[in-house]
């Protein structure tokens, strides 16, 4: 099982520790000492702590529960995005790459609904009855990379390679700001230390960076062919 920043595992040197690293077992010296491995952020390594250290249950942060709920948002965004697709386009390459899109968040959102009823969590950051209020009765402003209202009606009305085009620079602009959110995750002291939410936030960020690369090459294939 994969864990968050700051959590640790202790594996003792028995066969439960194949179901996490057998490089790590493999690499002790004395059987009879736990390896503690504390797995880093995205993009950051693992350490190895003194076997002294002693594995805690985390704690679940607020921050966890709102980057959860403001996830859900935000994933709900581009997937509506993605439903304009097949009215808007002919364009096969973009209906794919939407409904892989469209797939993946949906399923994420299942995830992060569960994730969130099972710790006894409101699904939304919105007040019951007022949808534009936060729990601390202020305007809910869009998350990082959302689209504005202004931006949606004209990707609406937009059809074929001006729909191509506004969609490409929409959804990485969207992607982007799941990326800011993640990182906000993680460089909140006490955030991201669930083992589930760990994994989903890495996957996610893994996943988002892996498709912004393939949108900025449609796009650069698509500005020299609108040129001839």
């Amino acid at each position: 099982m994969l864990c968050g920043v700051g959590f640790v595992f202790i594996l003792a040197g028995s066969a439960a520790t194949d179901l996490f690293c057998c490089t790590a077992h493999a690499q002790q010296t004395d059987p009879a000492k736990p390896v503690v491995v504390q797995p880093g952020a995205p993009g950051q390594p693992s350490r190895r702590l003194p076997p002294s250290t002693t594995a805690k249950l985390p704690l679940r942060s607020q921050a966890d529960v709102e980057f959860m709920q403001g996830m859900i948002m935000h994933h709900a965004q581009a997937v509506e995005m993605t439903a304009l697709i097949s009215s808007h386009t002919a364009n096969k390459d973009l209906r794919s790459l939407g409904a892989r899109i469209s797939s993946s968040q949906t399923d994420e959102i299942k995830f992060m609904r569960r994730w969130l009823a099972a710790r006894g969590e409101p699904l939304s950051m919105a007040m019951p009855g007022m949808p534009d209020m936060d729990i601390s009765g202020h305007p809910m402003g869009l998350m990082p990379g959302m689209l504005t209202p202004e931006q949606m009606e004209e990707l609406r009305k937009a059809k074929d390679n001006e729909f191509d085009r506004l969609f490409l620079t929409g959804m990485i602009q969207h992607h982007n700001g799941a990326l800011t959110m993640v990182k906000d995750l993680f460089d909140t002291a006490g955030a991201g230390q669930d083992a589930e939410l760990f994994d989903f936030a890495t996957d996610a960020d893994n996943t988002q960076r892996a498709e912004i690369r393939i949108m900025q090459t449609m796009m650069e294939k698509k500005i020299p062919e609108e040129k001839r």
